[in-house]
């Protein structure tokens, strides 16, 4: 049986999905047609805060809260927004982004460099 490693899922996921740069991405950040997701863990932004207007979707419930059919919804992830993803390196926001366009969810892209090229380029934090 053939292992695949995490380093190979990010790769796959990266060559997949849309990467934008963090300056791309706060300069989408305010539109109506676009939600900026935090899929970090909630320790992180315990430790760090978010990008202000962020919603924040940790790993263990993203399909579910993506999902318009599941219970667990969440009304600001639908009607076919833009979702741009980001983590805290753009590692698991590119995996992120590859499962819910796998899902039929989208468009979905990622900023790649995560919550620290965020900050760096100027998004506002907020305190978690």
């Amino acid at each position: 049986m053939t292992t695949t490693s995490a380093k190979d899922l990010v790769a796959q996921a990266s060559r997949e999905v849309e990467t934008l740069s963090a300056e791309e991405a706060l300069a989408r950040l305010g539109q109506p047609d676009t939600v900026l997701v935090d899929v970090r863990e909630g320790e992180e932004l315990a430790k760090t805060g978010r990008i202000a207007g962020a919603v924040h979707v940790p790993r263990g419930f993203r399909e579910f809260q993506a999902d318009p059919a599941s219970p667990t919804h969440r009304a600001e992830l639908g009607g076919g927004k833009r979702l741009l993803l980001y983590c805290g390196s753009g590692n698991r926001s590119a995996v992120a982004a590859k499962s819910l366009n796998d899902m039929g969810l989208g468009p979905v892209a990622h900023v790649a460099g995560g919550f620290p090229a965020l900050a760096k380029a100027g998004g506002t934090v907020d305190p978690a």
